[in-house]
């Protein structure tokens, strides 16, 4: 489990042929084989470690139903280690368990801000209202305003220098996870 709050941003330095193995270079000093880490949202087993640079796994599943399919050498990515028993939650509880893509229809830049609007289909717009929080590449975020097939949220200018959404461009798809208590009172809602 994860808080959302990104620790570090990571640059792909490999990806095998077969798109099977990922290699990314962090800072973290201390990582360990098969720990888990969220990797701009999904949650990815350490199977290799080549400090500064560790590998993972890819399943089918994983890149069906993620962005780390669309990944290139030199792409950058939001990391953060999991979480221990008893460590502040400073973000929202993050499986790493993506829901679907939401693809960023704009960015626009405020004053001290930027805010962003994804499009996203009904199976991650059910789930959405104002003021809940959700994860967009594993960056525990507050959906400001819901519209019809879209949601807005403000990046403030520390998640803004810290995570990977700086390299975002209209028009890219970012993995997201709904708030898991979201989706357990929607299904006992629907019970």
């Amino acid at each position: 489990m994860f808080s959302g709050i990104i620790e570090d941003i990571g640059q792909v330095k490999y990806i095998s042929e077969d798109r099977e193995v990922i290699a990314i270079e962090t800072s973290f000093t201390d990582i360990k084989m098969g720990e888990s880490i969220s990797c701009s949202g999904v949650c990815l087993t350490v199977s290799k470690i080549q400090k500064p640079v560790f590998f993972s796994d890819l399943s089918p599943e994983t890149l069906k139903k993620t962005t780390l399919s669309k990944l290139k050498v030199g792409d950058y990515i939001n990391l953060e280690k999991s979480l221990k028993m008893g460590q502040e939650i400073s973000g929202h509880m993050v499986f790493g368990h993506v829901d679907g893509f939401s693809k960023i229809n704009s960015i626009k830049k405020l004053k001290d801000s930027w805010l962003f609007e994804f499009e996203v289909d009904e199976n991650i717009m059910k789930f959405l209202s104002d003021k809940c929080s959700i994860a967009i590449d594993g960056i525990s975020l507050t959906v400001n305003d819901v519209l019809n097939k879209s949601f807005k949220v403000a990046i403030i200018p520390h998640t803004w220098e810290n995570t990977s959404l700086k390299f975002n461009k209209v028009g890219d798809l970012v993995n997201t996870e709904i708030d898991m208590l979201a989706r357990y009172v929607f299904k006992a809602l629907k019970k």
